[in-house]
């Protein structure tokens, strides 16, 4: 005898107990920022429990969906839109037109996934620091041998690393973690050799001098700072100011650091629901992991839907920055 189809109102039944289910885990406890001791203790977690890893593959990052007639479109592959995303920002902001060998450090380099493609496929010679110790482990592990890719456990903030020591510096996603987003654009330039190129690529909110943020956007920006342990986000215009006053984005005879800047939220913005469908699309991925997988995945999606709403209607934006830096002022910053 065939399986007689569920009825519609079971159906919704059974929906709203798991969106129930999903928001009481998810209003238990949340992450919000307290030092930066709390965002690594938080990372430790994540990754320990290794369900980013098993849903999203070696990138804790969005993915790049290429535009058609104006709007993103789904990539076949949600981890394969994650890769894609490296190498649309490795030729946006050219680190594609450095020589091998060069220096590159990675800041916020989760599990190192972008890392070991600047490595691999650019041949540079790369340095992935996070605050985690549980991320730079992973790092390590998924590491092979003879990999020009190397990982540390470092404060991005205060980053134990010469002065003007590498050819490139690369940050995906990483700044909003950041409490002094002024003092994080000064370590990113500090540690960038005359000449090197800054590629940044982070979640960004409304210019408050554009709109402010009305009660409901108030209440979201709440959630989305308290859930993942985010001080602040900065906007595209703010973090722009940031890099542009940096002493260390000066050089030669008074030369200025320019800054361009870029949105990519239609490219990036299907990777929020996509996070969530992984799920479906890999069930085994999570349940091999045992129940407490399960229910992790499912408080996790509140956050994820908010993020899709928050990008979607203009209150969050994906920021890139690149830049140029001037040749050295040999009289010292």
């Amino acid at each position: 005898m065939p399986a007689l189809p569920l009825a519609p109102w079971l159906l919704i039944a059974v929906l709203l107990l798991v969106l129930g289910l999903a928001l009481r885990l998810w209003q238990r406890r949340d992450r919000h920022f307290v030092s930066s001791a709390t965002v690594a203790e938080a990372y430790d977690r994540w990754t320990a429990d290794r369900l980013l890893e098993r849903l999203w593959g070696d990138h804790v990052h969005l993915g790049y969906y290429l535009p058609s007639r104006g709007r993103a479109v789904a990539a076949v592959d949600f981890r394969q839109a994650k890769v894609d995303f490296v190498h649309a920002l490795v030729r946006w902001s050219g680190l594609d037109q450095l020589p091998p060998g060069s220096k590159v450090l990675d800041v916020g380099c989760g599990i190192g996934g972008s890392a070991r493609i600047l490595a691999r496929d650019y041949g540079l010679d790369v340095l992935g620091i996070s605050i985690s110790p549980g991320q730079i482990q992973r790092a390590r592990e998924l590491t092979e041998s003879g990999l020009s890719c190397r990982f540390a456990v470092m404060d991005a903030l205060d980053l134990d690393l010469a002065d003007a020591s590498f050819a490139a510096v690369w940050s995906v996603e990483a700044g909003p973690h950041m409490p002094d987003k002024q003092r994080y654009a000064d370590e990113l330039l500090r540690v960038l050799a005359p000449g090197g190129r800054l590629a940044v690529a982070d979640w960004n909110r409304r210019d408050p001098a554009e709109r402010p943020l009305d009660r409901r956007e108030r209440w979201v920006m709440r959630q989305l700072l308290d859930q993942w342990a985010h001080p602040e986000f900065a906007s595209i215009a703010g973090f722009a100011r940031n890099l542009l006053a940096s002493p260390y984005g000066r050089g030669d005879g008074g030369a200025q650091l320019a800054v361009e800047t870029a949105d990519w939220t239609a490219e990036t913005l299907p990777s929020w629901i996509d996070s969530i469908l992984e799920g479906i699309r890999r069930p085994g991925q999570v349940l091999s992991l045992g129940p407490a997988a399960v229910l992790q995945g499912l408080r996790e999606s509140p956050t994820l839907l908010l993020m899709h709403w928050a990008f979607a209607t203009g209150m969050m934006q994906f920021g890139l920055f690149r830049s140029v830096k001037p040749p050295a002022n040999r009289a010292g910053i």
